[in-house]
C-alpha cells in the first residue's frame, strides 16, 4: 500500500437470528462490495453468522453444524481476494463452545481467535454457553484442515512493513487486561474488534471513548464492528455502532441503527512513526505469539480520508475558540514566570503594525494584567524606516493607545544611513544587506531600550518564520523571550481574530481587523505609491502550505512524496499540483539550510505538538544534508 495507507472496513449486515445460510449470503455480499471498494481488512460483528442473540439455541448441534458449513461458504467466496476478513461465529472445540472470530483470506481459513473475557453480569449471560478462550495458540482441526486456535495470534502483511493485525472480541476491550494491549506490545499496529454491544442511553459516547482511548494508548488503528438490525429485540436493541480510529482520533463512524459498511484509510507509516518517537512504548517479547503471514497486493489506495488544510487550527469554531484561549494562557503564563524570575520592570516590543508583533503585544498585556503590573510599563517601540507604510505605522500607534501601553517612536533611517556609509553600502542597492541592516538596527534599539528601563525584549517571530529561516540572524531572530516561537503563522491569525472577537471593545476590534487584513511583510523595501511592496508570501510561498508541510514532516514523519500526495488532496481546487510542488521544494530547501538559526533560539513557550526549540523537540544538526529529501522531490 503506497505511502502506508490501508483501506479498512467495519461491516454490519442485516441478519436473521439462527439462520446461518441467510447470514452468510449477506456477509458474502458485503465482503464483495468492500473488496470492490479496495478494503484490505474487513471486520464483521461478533457471532454475526448465527446472530448474537441466539440464547440457548447456541447449544443446538444443528445450529453449530450449519454455522460451520456456512463459514466454509464464506471462505470459498473469498477466493481471489487479498482482503483479510474477520467473521464471528460459535465454534465447538474439545466439547466446549467458544465465541470466536474466523480469520479468512483468499479462499483459506487462516486461524480462529476465541473471545477471552466472557461476560455473565447484568443482561449478559454468555457464560451460560461459552468458555474463555486460550491465549497461546493451539492446533485445531476443522474439516480436515489444521489451523491455529488462540487469542495470541497476529497476522503479518508480507508486502507492508509495520502492518500486523491482532483481534479481540467485544467484552475484551472493556476488560482491564484487554488482549489488544498484549497484541500491541507484541507488535500489532491494527486491532480489530468483533462486537455485539447493545444500545442504552449514553452508551454510544462511552463506547466511542473506549475505542479512541484504546487506539491512543496503543498507538494503533482500531476497527470496531458491532451487531445491528436483525438481532432479536426481545430485551435488547443493537445499533450497529461501527467505528474506525487511529491513534486517538475517530476516522469514521457509522450512523447508529443502520446497516452497511464504514470505511477508513489507516496510515501504517504514521503509526510506526509515533511508536518510534515514543520512548516509553516498549515492546515485549513475542515468544507466546504465533505470527501468521498473509499477502496483500501492493497498490495505491484510493484515499477516502481527508486532511485539514490547516492542521494547527481546529475547524470547529467552538474547539478553535477554546484552543485560542488555551494558547494565549500558555504564552502569558510562560512570560509571567520569566518576569517573576528576572525581576524585569518593563517589557519592550518592536511594534510594526503587523500580525506577529500584535500578537506578542496582546500576550504581554495579558501577562501584565496577571502580574497586576501597570500596562504603561509595556514599551511598544515603532521604528519607521525605508519600508514603513502609513497604514502599519498608524495601526501600531492606535493599538498602543487603545491597550494603554507606552509608545516610543525611534526613526532609524538616519542610523541605518550612517551605517550604510560606514560599510560602503549603496543606498540604491536593495539587496539582502539593505534589508538586514534595518532588521538588526531595530533589534539593537530594542535591546538598548530594555537596558535603559530594566526591561526584557519580547520576541515576536512565529514558528513558521523559524521553520523557513525567514528572520534576520541577530536581528528579529533574537530576543530575551520569544512568546510566539511555538505558534505557526496560520494560528497567529486566528489568535488575533479570537482576541478581536472577544475583547468587547469595538474600537480595538476595528484596529485588529485592519491588522488582520494587512499583507504579511517585514517592510524592509520602499513602498510603492504608499502601499507595501514586499509581501512575504510572494517570496517564500503561502504560509498555509508551509504550515501544512511543517506539520506532516515533523509531527508525522512523512516523506516529501507522501506530503505532496496529501497536499494535493487537501488543496485541490486551490493550488495546482505544480504550485504545491514548487513551494514544497522551497520548504525543504529553507528548512535544512536555516537550521543554524534555530540552533541558537531564545527561550519561548511550546504550545502544541510541533515545536522547533533546539532544547526541546528538534535536535537537528545545523549541517544536515537535504539531498535525500530533495532527490525524492525532484523525482515527483
Amino acid at each position: 500500500m503506497k505511502h502506508g495507507f490501508v483501506k479498512t472496513a467495519a461491516v454490519t449486515p442485516k441478519i436473521k437470528v439462527a439462520d446461518p445460510a441467510y447470514n452468510a449470503k449477506q456477509i458474502c455480499a458485503y465482503m464483495e462490495e468492500a473488496v470492490e471498494n479496495g478494503a484490505k481488512v474487513i471486520v464483521f460483528p461478533e457471532l454475526c453468522l448465527t446472530g448474537y442473540t441466539c440464547g440457548d439455541l447456541f447449544l443446538q448441534e444443528i445450529l453449530l453444524r450449519d454455522a460451520k458449513e456456512q463459514m466454509q461458504v464464506i471462505v470459498d467466496a473469498s477466493k481471489g481476494s487479498d482482503a483479510l476478513v474477520f467473521v464471528g461465529l460459535p465454534v465447538e472445540k474439545d466439547h466446549k463452545l467458544y465465541n470466536a472470530a474466523a480469520v479468512i483470506q483468499d479462499g483459506t481459513l487462516l486461524a480462529m481467535i476465541p473471545k477471552r473475557h466472557i461476560p455473565g453480569y447484568a443482561e449478559y449471560y454468555e457464560t451460560r454457553y461459552f468458555t474463555p478462550g486460550n491465549e497461546k495458540a493451539e492446533k485445531f482441526t476443522i474439516d480436515d484442515q489444521e489451523i491455529p486456535f488462540g487469542a495470541n495470534i497476529l497476522f503479518q502483511a508480507d508486502s507492508m512493513d509495520g502492518m500486523l493485525v491482532g483481534c479481540e472480541i467485544c467484552e475484551d476491550i472493556w476488560a482491564p487486561d484487554s488482549p489488544g494491549t498484549a497484541h500491541a506490545l507484541a507488535g500489532a499496529t491494527v486491532i480489530v474488534n468483533l462486537s455485539a454491544s447493545h444500545e442504552t442511553v449514553g452508551k454510544d459516547s462511552y463506547r466511542k471513548m473506549l475505542v479512541e482511548s484504546a487506539s491512543a494508548k496503543l498507538i494503533a488503528g482500531y476497527i470496531y464492528a458491532s451487531a445491528g438490525e436483525g438481532e432479536s429485540t426481545q430485551d435488547l436493541v443493537f445499533g450497529g455502532h461501527n467505528m474506525i480510529a487511529e491513534n486517538g482520533t475517530t476516522l469514521a463512524e457509522a450512523e447508529r441503527f443502520t446497516c452497511g459498511i464504514t470505511y477508513a484509510d489507516l496510515d501504517m507509516h504514521r503509526l510506526s512513526h509515533e511508536r518510534r518517537r515514543m520512548t516509553t512504548y516498549l515492546p515485549e517479547k513475542k515468544g507466546d505469539y504465533q505470527i501468521v503471514p498473509f499477502s496483500i497486493d501492493e497498490e495505491e489506495t484510493a484515499l477516502t480520508r481527508t486532511f485539514e488544510q490547516m492542521p494547527f487550527v481546529p475547524s470547529d469554531k467552538k474547539e478553535r475558540e477554546s484552543r485560542c484561549e488555551e494558547i494565549l494562557s500558555i504564552q502569558s503564563f510562560g512570560l509571567k514566570k520569566r518576569f517573576e524570575h528576572t525581576n524585569s520592570k518593563t517589557a519592550v516590543i518592536g511594534l510594526s503594525g503587523g500580525l506577529d508583533s500584535t500578537l506578542a503585544l496582546l500576550v504581554t498585556v495579558r501577562t501584565f494584567d496577571l502580574l497586576a503590573f501597570s500596562r504603561d510599563q509595556i514599551i511598544a517601540v515603532t521604528m519607521p524606516c525605508f519600508g514603513t507604510t502609513d497604514r502599519t505605522y498608524q495601526n501600531a500607534c492606535k493599538l498602543s493607545a487603545l491597550l494603554g501601553v507606552t509608545l516610543r517612536e525611534t526613526d532609524i533611517k538616519e542610523a541605518v544611513s550612517v551605517h550604510f556609509r560606514d560599510i560602503g553600502q549603496d543606498m540604491d542597492s536593495h539587496d539582502v544587506t539593505y534589508e538586514n541592516a534595518q532588521a538588526r538596527e531595530r533589534t539593537q534599539v530594542l535591546m538598548d531600550i530594555a537596558n535603559q528601563t530594566g526591561g526584557m525584549v519580547i520576541g515576536t517571530g512565529d514558528m513558521s518564520e523559524l521553520a523557513l529561516g525567514w528572520a534576520t540572524y541577530n536581528g528579529d531572530h533574537m530576543s530575551m523571550y520569544g512568546v510566539n516561537a511555538g505558534v505557526p503563522k496560520t494560528l497567529v491569525r486566528h489568535l488575533v481574530r479570537f482576541y478581536a472577537d472577544t475583547c468587547g471593545k469595538e474600537d480595538l476590534s476595528k484596529i485588529l481587523d485592519d491588522i488582520l487584513d494587512t499583507p504579511v511583510s517585514p517592510e524592509l523595501l520602499p513602498p510603492v505609491d504608499g502601499v507595501i511592496a514586499q509581501k512575504t508570501e510572494d517570496l517564500v510561498g503561502p504560509y498555509e502550505l508551509h504550515d501544512f508541510f511543517l506539520y506532516y514532516m515533523l509531527r508525522c514523519g512523512f516523506e516529501p512524496a507522501k506530503i505532496y500526495r496529501i497536499a494535493k488532496n487537501a488543496f485541490a481546487g486551490i493550488y495546482t499540483d505544480e504550485v504545491i510542488l514548487k513551494w514544497l521544494r522551497t520548504f525543504y530547501t529553507h528548512f535544512f539550510a536555516q537550521q543554524f538559526k534555530r540552533s541558537c533560539l531564545p527561550d519561548g513557550p511550546k504550545v502544541g505538538s510541533v515545536a522547533l526549540s533546539p532544547r526541546g523537540d528538534l535536535r537537528m544538526p545545523s549541517d544536515a544534508c537535504a539531498d535525500l529529501w530533495m532527490k525524492q522531490i525532484e523525482e515527483l
